[in-house]
């Protein structure tokens, strides 16, 4: 047993398991994330994807070892890192209706927040890059792509909010 530090969703987090153990394991027995979701148990599907400093990265491939000290966001922290209820890629996922049986979805999305991270607006070229290894096997590919530019305008029209507002010297305060 190793006594392992690390964030989860911007808390510390200190868990006394096996520095072998995986990372999706972890998140899932020992911290109750269950957002994260086990899908093939060797990186290829995509349904255990989070984010480790910022990083897509499949939770089911990756020792818990590999974090200490770094910071892990999991689909039930995506939202608190904007302050709303919904991350913008969650509601889009609503408005395009892309969830089928929805076992994939949670992946999904911490693959597209990653991208829409490095890439507020992201070509088609890019998304298919991106979302590359991330199956759906329900097949709900093109809503996805449509979710993630959804995202990706609503993103850019809060930004240019936000830039217009400190223009005006209104903070958003209000």
């Amino acid at each position: 047993m190793a006594e392992i530090t690390f964030r989860v969703n911007g808390s510390e987090k200190k868990v006394s398991v096996s520095s072998e153990t995986p990372l999706l394991w972890v998140l899932r027995d020992t911290l109750e994330l269950t957002g994260t979701k086990f899908g093939c148990g060797a990186g290829l599907c995509g349904a255990c994807t989070v984010h480790i400093d910022g990083n897509a990265v499949r939770s089911c491939a990756t020792l818990v070892s590999q974090v200490a000290g770094k910071s892990v966001t999991t689909i039930e922290g995506l939202a608190a890192s904007d302050g709303l209820p919904l991350h913008i890629l969650q509601a889009a996922w609503i408005a395009e209706e892309v969830p089928q049986c929805g076992y994939c979805q949670t992946g999904q999305i911490m693959s597209a927040a990653a991208l829409l991270a490095r890439s507020p607006h992201p070509t088609d070229d890019q998304i298919t890059k991106a979302m590359n290894g991330n199956l759906c096997r329900c097949g709900t590919y093109e809503r996805i792509r449509k979710a993630i530019h959804r995202a990706a305008d609503a993103g850019r029209s809060a930004r240019e909010i936000a830039e217009l507002r400190r223009e005006s010297g209104d903070g958003g305060g209000r």
